[in-house]
């Protein structure tokens, strides 16, 4: 009834192991598991569970039932055995040879088990009274398989002969001892520490427990049914935190279903860096999807649960498992782009001071005169320092930089764009006061413009002292904008004052505008208007695409937005209003009279 019983625990785990799709089976019972899950092949006939890796706790061992002898126990080739650690004791073999049922006279355990291993009978009397073979004593315990008779010291046997040693020594110090009728032997064993025959040093810790680690062990079936065990790794508890767990991959023989490769117990592979690990719903925790990890986030380790992100300083390689340090990046004059702008700011510089040159060497000429020299003189000046304020743009922010730059920007264009107004106003005044009866004619002065440029230019500088005084620009750098870089700016400290100043250089250059636009139609020789209405469309048309332009570009480059647009709407003013100037001056001089002018107010 008992065998029945356990044939059928048998069949229902064999069913369960063959439905399994686990590669793995950790084997947790007595020592004689193994020779019940011997039972399989039989119970499933050729349907083995392939591609099963078996691992043993402590307790069990390669046994089997006499019945046994010739049953196939190829599965547990390749398994893995947490074994209680065990060396081998010198002179250990020797005294196994010896050991034979002559040798030990009246012990019963060695005639029966010498006849259920040797299938043979011990001659009593009548040699007709003995079925089957006769034992004689001699047989020779090496020619068994290791699942009957294990030659090798095991772990079991290993603890046993510490253990019988460890009393000894706890007798031997308890007797010795001053106390030993009041002491127990509990007390003395707690204190055992001695070196085994094998070298190893044996003793208690604090809770009374042998300090002892486990062996990981490699079962290695050969074809006559033999084995052989591979120490593979090792627990030792009292080692290093990083060296409690060793196993040598490269020293496991693998059953010849894995084909020496090392085998996977999961629903899915591993995750491999730059994945994370997403659990399948319903199903077991080792069941989950591989997913990559968002963008700006790694792995650099196998099977991670989660992604994480690289420090401000760092960004993700191309395959999202490690970190690459960012550049620090800045528009400097060495790459192209900073000196291309800083060759035009100094080029449109230059070509300033040239026009500057050319109207004060014909200063006394009616072209000149008639446009108000003074006007002329501080616009063409705030252009030329307008071209060279790029330049603050460009190199590595610094404090001086970063507080000189936006505000000395929108100073100096302010005093330029007021120029202009003055000189539209002017324009429209100047036809005006020729009107008879006109009242006019107390406005038209240098007086008029030189008030008009001063309280402009003093409002702006008013903000810009503001901005300064509340929340100054500072040097900065931008981690996040640029994925891999970072950026060295400055930081306009207060956004809002930014774009006042932006705005109020924008609003006197819309005013300019329209004036211009509406007096275009004056006689010719006012018709600076119709220059003025050109050089105010481009400077409008710059600056009102610099503000989308400049919020949809990041780090160097909305920098240099920046400075291309300081450049452009400067270069803009200065070609609109003085190129037609320049060339009947140093082109057609023969232009530049009185009587020329007079003619073209007819």
């Amino acid at each position: 009834m008992d065998i029945l019983v356990i044939l059928q625990d048998a069949s229902a785990i064999c069913n369960r192991i063959m439905k399994s799709n686990a590669n793995v089976l950790v084997a947790y019972g007595e020592s004689y598991a193994v020779a019940f899950f011997r039972w399989m092949p039989l119970l499933r006939g050729d349907a083995t569970p392939k591609g099963k890796v078996y691992i043993a706790t402590t307790q069990v061992e390669h046994t089997a039932f006499i019945f046994q002898r010739n049953w196939d126990t190829e599965i547990f080739h390749g398994s893995l055995t947490f074994t209680i650690h065990s060396s081998e004791l010198p002179g250990f073999h020797q005294f196994l040879e010896k050991k034979t049922p002559l040798s030990i006279r009246g012990d019963g355990f060695m005639r029966d088990f010498w006849k259920q291993v040797f299938e043979c009978e011990f001659l009593n009397s009548d040699p007709g009274d003995v079925d089957g073979n006769i034992c004689t004593g001699e047989e020779k315990l090496e020619s068994l398989p290791g699942e009957f008779f294990e030659r090798r010291m095991s772990g079991h046997s290993y603890s046993i002969y510490n253990a019988a040693y460890a009393v000894a020594h706890a007798l031997h110090a308890m007797y010795s001892s001053r106390h030993k009728h009041r002491a127990t032997l509990h007390h003395f064993l707690r204190g055992v520490a001695f070196n085994s025959s094998a070298g190893d040093t044996v003793s208690f810790n604090q809770n009374g427990e042998i300090a002892a680690g486990l062996d990981i062990t490699n079962w290695i079936v050969f074809k006559n049914q033999s084995f052989h065990r591979v120490k593979v790794g090792q627990m030792d508890p009292q080692a290093a935190p990083d060296q409690v767990f060793n196993i040598n991959d490269d020293t496991i023989t693998w059953h010849g279903w894995f084909n020496q490769t090392q085998p996977l117990s999961l629903c899915t592979e591993s995750c491999h860096p730059g994945f994370s690990k997403r659990v399948k719903e319903g199903e077991p925790f080792c069941c989950y999807d591989c997913i990559p990890c968002p963008e700006g986030e790694i792995s650099n380790q196998m099977d991670l649960n989660d992604c994480y992100k690289c420090t401000d300083e760092n960004y993700p390689n191309k395959n999202q498992d490690s970190c690459i340090p960012k550049e620090v990046v800045f528009l400097s004059y060495e790459e192209h782009l900073g000196f291309g702008l800083a060759f035009m700011s100094i080029f449109f510089s230059c070509v300033t001071a040239l026009v500057l040159g050319i109207f004060m060497k014909h200063h006394n000429t009616p072209i000149v005169k008639a446009n108000n020299q003074s006007l002329t003189y501080t616009l063409l000046i705030s252009l030329l320092l307008c071209f060279l304020s790029a330049l603050l743009f460009i190199g590595q922010p610094g404090k001086v930089t970063c507080l000189l730059r936006q505000p000395a920007f929108g100073i100096i264009f302010s005093v330029a764009v007021s120029c202009v107004l003055a000189k539209t106003i002017t324009v429209v005044l100047a036809f005006m006061a020729t009107k008879p009866g006109s009242r006019m004619r107390k406005w038209v002065g240098k007086r008029l413009a030189s008030s008009m440029v001063l309280s402009s230019s003093i409002l702006q500088a008013g903000i810009c002292t503001g901005w300064l005084a509340t929340s100054p620009p500072f040097p900065d750098a931008d981690k996040h904008s640029v994925i891999d870089k970072i950026v060295l700016e400055c930081n306009e400290g207060s956004v809002v004052l930014f774009y006042c100043v932006l705005g109020y250089t924008c609003f006197l250059a819309i005013i300019c505008f329209i004036l211009a636009f509406l007096s275009r139609k004056l006689p010719d020789s006012f018709n600076e208007a119709k220059f003025i209405t050109f050089s105010m469309l481009v400077f409008c048309s710059v600056w009102l695409s610099f503000v989308p332009t400049y919020l949809s570009t990041k780090g160097k480059y909305m920098v240099a937005v920046e400075i291309f647009s300081i450049l452009a709407s400067s270069a803009g003013l200065l070609a609109c209003i003085f190129s037609p100037k320049c060339y009947i001056m140093v082109l057609r001089p023969e232009l530049n009279n009185k009587e020329h002018l007079m003619r073209r107010m007819d």
